[in-house]
């Protein structure tokens, strides 16, 4: 079995996914109340498939005893940019989209 460090990278944070992790505690009309299960985003291994990325999950955060419920994934391909006259290339990545259950959290107490 891979280390769970070599499949999840790092936790992907945006002004985009933070809307998505606090939607959670939104209760500003009926479509946005269905929204009770956290969701997060990460960035991960490229070879890696959706029940390594669950695994790997439920293994680093084994003391928050979390439930992954499902995984989506995406693949980012590189973008062209031009830096200096030259034309270089941005990484490839694939960011997993992950869905704990309702009660789940794994926000730092302060």
């Amino acid at each position: 079995m891979k280390n769970p460090y070599d499949i999840i990278k790092s936790r992907y944070i945006t002004e985009k996914s933070s809307t998505l992790a606090s939607l959670k505690d939104s209760e500003s009309n009926k479509c946005i109340r269905k929204f009770n299960k956290p969701k997060i985003v990460f960035l991960v291994d490229r070879e890696a498939n959706k029940k390594e990325i669950a695994w790997a999950i439920e293994k680093i955060y084994e003391e928050k005893k979390v439930k992954v419920l499902s995984v989506n994934t995406i693949n980012i391909h590189p973008k062209k940019k031009r830096v200096r006259g030259h034309i270089g290339r941005t990484k490839h990545q694939k960011k997993a989209i992950v869905t704990f259950q309702a009660n789940d959290s794994l926000e730092e107490q302060v």
